[in-house]
């Protein structure tokens, strides 16, 4: 009995150590891969950075204004310039101030002028028609011309019974004269009426027709 016994506790004891071996054993063999992965992406707390952004409540902020450039004396130089066009009642000025020089220069060789509207100051050639001061019937009449605003002259030397502008442009003007024949009263010229154009060459003014005379015995005349 004894023997058996000792038998069996042998081999309960060699089972065991043989499980504990195989236990150990087994660890040993399995292994275990671990793979590094890279380092985890930083994150960004956006929260704190907007609130780091943001000025603290009950702060004013001051608004943003535009950099400003000095000019060599030290005034701030505007950032923008604006351009407009001139109102239109500065040309209207310029054109009246032309014309009453026109009328001025009349009156001051003792005439005054019929029609202002004869006058056209976009023109280069001018013109205004005008009667002697003092004449009690109107007659008496001379052709006033002008170059951008200066007076160059008259159509003759000597007055007319009347004339008028019949067309005008840029650098001419047309007149008519009224003819009269030997004995005609100055109401009712019976001749008929002669046009003269006077033109602007080089600086000049021309008649390209011959101008009436102003009197004749026999012939047409323009008083």
């Amino acid at each position: 009995m004894d023997a058996m016994r000792g038998s069996l506790r042998g081999a309960t004891v060699l089972v065991l150590v043989t499980l504990a071996g195989a236990a150990v054993g087994g660890c040993g063999s399995s292994t275990k891969t671990v793979s590094v992965a890279g380092a985890p992406p930083q994150t960004t707390d956006t929260t704190a950075a907007t609130t780091q952004s943001q000025p603290p409540a009950g702060s004013a902020s001051a608004p943003s204004t535009p950099a400003q450039t000095t000019t060599d004396g030290g005034t701030p130089a505007p950032t923008s310039t604006r351009s407009a066009p001139e109102p239109a009642f500065t040309h209207q000025e310029t054109e009246a101030e032309g014309l009453g020089g026109a009328v001025a220069t009349v009156r001051a060789r003792g005439f005054a002028p019929n029609n202002t509207s004869d006058y056209h100051p976009g023109q280069t050639l001018r013109v205004l028609i005008g009667t002697r001061t003092g004449s009690g019937d109107g007659y008496g009449q001379q052709a006033f011309f002008f170059v951008n605003g200066r007076y160059i002259g008259t159509d003759a030397s000597q007055p007319s019974a009347t004339l008028r502008v019949v067309s005008q442009g840029d650098t001419e003007v047309t007149l008519a004269y009224p003819l009269y024949r030997n004995g005609d009263p100055l109401c009712c010229p019976g001749g008929g009426q002669a046009l003269v154009r006077f033109q602007l060459n080089n600086g000049k003014l021309a008649p390209l027709e011959p101008i009436p005379p102003s009197s004749s015995g026999s012939a047409l005349s323009r008083q």
